[in-house]
């Protein structure tokens, strides 16, 4: 009986000795994705950074076209880029004209921006504000650079009716109301 208690201690021992290599083995292959996690680690970094770098860069560069750029309403909606282009020729270079479509009927929206090749070309388009378009008096504006979180439309807190809790609003009232008690 002393031989086979001898021999389970034997065999217990034996096993922590061989799962200690298998864990070395993992350890290492644990350091070695470390390793290789913390260089995508890296690389992801870098990216961010250029990615950044780049974003900053076509911010400023959105700025400048938005200081070269006017804003022209009342636009007729048969009217092409090149005839827009046509009627501004006069204040100077133009880079690009672009008509605004609404995304769901691709139909024009009644409204164009106008890129110049110089800030000060700007000004001279302005003189074409009220000038006659295809029957119709455009209105000519420096192009403003929307900023970020300022909304308009369906917005928050329109007051008046809707909304949530026990009034809803003037009409809705409670409830309950007019049927008798009801708690729920």
């Amino acid at each position: 009986m002393a031989t086979e208690g001898s021999e389970i201690k034997e065999e217990q021992l034996q096993i922590p000795h061989e799962e200690g290599g298998d864990e070395e083995e993992e350890i290492a292959a644990m350091k070695k994705r470390v390793a290789e996690m913390e260089s995508e680690a890296a690389k992801l970094r870098d990216m961010q950074n250029t990615l950044d770098q780049q974003s900053s860069d076509l911010a400023e560069n959105k700025e400048d076209v938005d200081a070269r750029s006017v804003f022209v309403g009342n636009v007729d909606y048969g009217a092409s880029p090149e005839e827009i282009q046509a009627h501004f020729q006069s204040c100077g270079s133009i880079n690009r004209v672009t008509i605004l479509l609404d995304k769901f009927t691709s139909q024009p929206k009644g409204y164009a921006y106008v890129e110049f090749s110089e800030p000060s070309l700007v000004a001279q388009a302005l003189v074409l504000n009220e000038s006659v378009f295809r029957g119709r008096n455009l209105k000519v504006t420096p192009k403003r650079t929307n900023l970020p979180g300022m909304t308009r439309g369906r917005g928050r807190g329109r007051g008046g009716r809707g909304g949530r809790g026990p009034f809803r609003g003037f009409r809705g009232g409670f409830r309950g109301r007019g049927r008798g008690f009801a708690p729920y």
